[in-house]
């Protein structure tokens, strides 16, 4: 996959320079993708402009606070001025207790409008993923999804909300500072700003190449998620191979570049703030120094030079949050260019909701359908052309890699069919609302998939509100019934994650259950009898003809034991129709459906007599080298 294995060894298209990969010179254009965020802001706007007017309205009050040490100094300092304390001491008070008030309020609000932003992005992305097709998940791995889904939107959960707001209010703070420092000494204003325009510069320029360590910050947390979701959802594999150690080296691999990602992205932040806070340093002291021989010189008040310093430090504050913002600006644009990589992906199946077909019999064609892969060398079906009738069974039999379980995904439109290819009573199934279309077509897959919950539960995945009778004719049909009748919590018991409960062939039942508890006019079973024995399968066979009656089915096999119960049966080879007919037509021409039948058949008998003497031996205890010998032939 693509985006998997973005931080195992190199740094991708934003990496460093390893093995003469260079990486990108970063632009403040970067931060146009941050405009993608707008709808989301303009949904709280009001909320928005509230919070930032009381944030405002904090930083008005904080103004006066120097004005109030001003007057108290000066008081102190100077006999002819009577000793005023106490009443700049209490406007202090009320001045702070007054911001707390307000800026509780603001903030509470601007974290709810962070929750409900990241709500509305982590839904929508969400969303646009159930409706994705193969070569989507061919590109983005579980793991980068979970990543950019957790990771990335909490990048852009803070810019979205607070950061707007961050910005203008350390603007008015600027703003006002600097109206104050003018008020009280021009000249001396001048001087304490000659730094600043050098303050504004390191970080701009510093800020410019922050991008691309937060990219690959990103896409290494990606690499480790994905390393991590797909190494749990293999562990027994991992364990039966006893490779835990071999595991837990490539993680560790995975992890190291993760942590040089984020210690390149921190120290680069780290430089940037020192350069920052170094040339702002300037400032102090030069109001040191010539504020200090003002004061000596009788033009400035000790309170005034008390106050002004206190202004200059909100300026320069002020300024120094550039290069904060700006960081948490770039992290958010880097999450917000990958959250809408997903989000811009299109669909590949174009759902049409208007067309609305009438009562369904079940007949199903293939005319002249091809289909090829993306990035295949060769079509994975090639011209085929298929005719099943209302009522009708009828079984695909084929090598692996043939292209049966294509023909299946095709007519519900898991792949993008082409159109005029597949029919559903004589109306394309490209014209059918997908929803609509699965519906009436149900498939099961090959790979059994069930949920971490009760059986129950994932028998009635669709409509969890049906009752008792249809769940138990499912399982009969598909002969799980004595397997949960054996378990003590029966329907209730839990299966575990994906089914790990279970034996392989329990859970390709309790699938072939769910898709029979669903009545679809159309059943198509996806080599459903793979992982049980021919005298379960046979049992279900049975079960198939009782509960589908004269519905549709098309099953794909490998066994001739199963395909021969089938009314007609198409033998697929290289995404070509090599053979269709009756079972005993089929054994008629003697071609590969015959060979197959005997080559299975032989196996079949011997495994029968084999199995008829090594019960007769185990009968017989004397006879100790018969037993042996027929069990080494076995």
């Amino acid at each position: 996959m693509a985006m998997r294995g973005g931080g195992y060894g190199g740094y991708g298209s934003y990496g460093g320079r390893r093995g003469g990969v260079v990486r990108e010179r970063s632009s403040m254009k970067h931060l146009g993708h941050l405009k993608r965020l707008f709808p989301y802001l303009k949904r709280y706007a009001w909320v928005l402009v509230l919070a930032l007017a009381g944030l405002l309205i904090v930083r008005a009050l904080m103004m006066y606070v120097p004005q109030f040490m001003r007057t108290a100094v000066d008081s102190l300092a100077y006999e002819e001025i009577e000793p005023n304390y106490v009443r700049p001491a209490i406007g202090i008070l009320i001045v702070v207790l007054v911001q707390a008030g307000i800026y509780i309020t603001t903030r509470r609000a601007l974290r709810r409008i962070s929750v409900s932003i990241t709500y509305d992005l982590r839904k929508r992305f969400f969303n646009h993923i159930q409706f994705q097709g193969p070569s989507f998940f061919n590109r983005f791995g579980t793991g980068d999804l979970m990543s950019r889904a957790v990771n990335d939107v909490r990048m852009v959960r803070m810019a979205a909300s607070y950061g707007w707001v961050m910005v203008v209010q350390t603007l008015m703070t600027f703003l006002m500072g600097l109206a104050y420092m003018l008020y009280m000494a021009p000249g001396l204003t001048g001087w304490a700003l000659i730094p600043l325009p050098f303050v504004g510069i390191v970080g701009w320029v510093m800020a410019r190449g922050m991008y691309p360590y937060y990219r690959e910050r990103q896409e290494a947390m990606a690499a480790v998620t994905s390393f991590a979701q797909e190494n749990l959802n293999g562990i027994r594999t991992i364990q039966a191979m006893a490779q835990e150690d071999h595991e837990i080296g490539r993680f560790k691999r995975s992890s190291t570049v993760y942590a040089q990602k984020c210690y390149r992205a921190t120290r680069y932040q780290a430089f940037m703030d020192v350069g920052m806070q170094t040339t702002t340093h300037v400032s102090p002291l030069i109001i040191m120094f010539y504020g200090g021989s003002l004061v000596l010189a009788g033009e400035l008040t000790v309170g005034t030079w008390t106050a002004f310093s206190f202004y200059l430090g909100m300026v320069t504050m002020s300024v120094t949050q550039i290069g904060y913002s700006l960081s948490m600006f770039v992290a958010a644009a880097a999450g917000t260019e990958r959250i809408f990589e997903i989000l811009d992906a299109e669909p590949e199946v174009v759902d049409d909701p208007h067309f609305q077909p009438g009562e369904i019999e079940g007949k199903l064609e293939f005319r002249g359908f091809s289909y090829r892969h993306p990035g295949a060398p060769r079509p994975t079906i090639s011209n085929i052309d298929i005719h099943v009738a209302p009522g009708e069974t009828v079984a695909m039999l084929g090598r692996v890699g043939s292209g049966k379980s294509t023909i299946l995904k095709a007519a519900v439109r898991l792949l993008d069919t082409p159109k005029g290819s597949v029919f559903l009573d004589d109306h394309d199934i490209c014209d059918f609302p997908v929803r609509k279309l699965r519906e009436i077509v149900t498939l099961v897959p090959q790979d059994p998939f069930l949920f971490s919950a009760s059986l129950r539960e994932n028998l009635t995945y669709d409509d969890p509100d049906r009752g008792d009778e249809p769940i138990w004719d499912a399982v009969e049909a598909a002969g799980l019934e004595p397997t949960i009748r054996d378990f003590a919590e029966g329907l209730d018991t839990i299966v575990g994650e994906r089914g790990i409960t279970l034996s392989g062939g329990q859970k390709q039942r309790a699938t072939l259950a769910r898709g029979l508890i669903r009545d679809a006019k159309v059943l198509l079973l996806d080599d459903c009898f793979s992982s049980v024995d021919t005298e379960t399968e046979d049992r279900i066979l049975s079960g198939l003809e009782r509960l589908r009656g004269a519905k549709t089915t098309v099953l794909i096999s490998h066994r001739v034991s199963t395909a021969r119960h089938a009314d007609r049966i198409y033998v697929i080879d290289n995404g070509r129709v090599l053979e269709t007919g009756t079972h005993e037509g089929l054994l008629a021409k003697g071609g590969y459906y015959a060979e197959l039948e005997a080559v299975q058949s032989n196996q079949e008998l011997d495994r029968s007599r084999k199995s008829q003497l090594l019960h007769s031996l185990e009968t017989d205890d004397d006879d100790e080298p018969a037993l042996a010998a027929a069990r080494g032939d076995a």
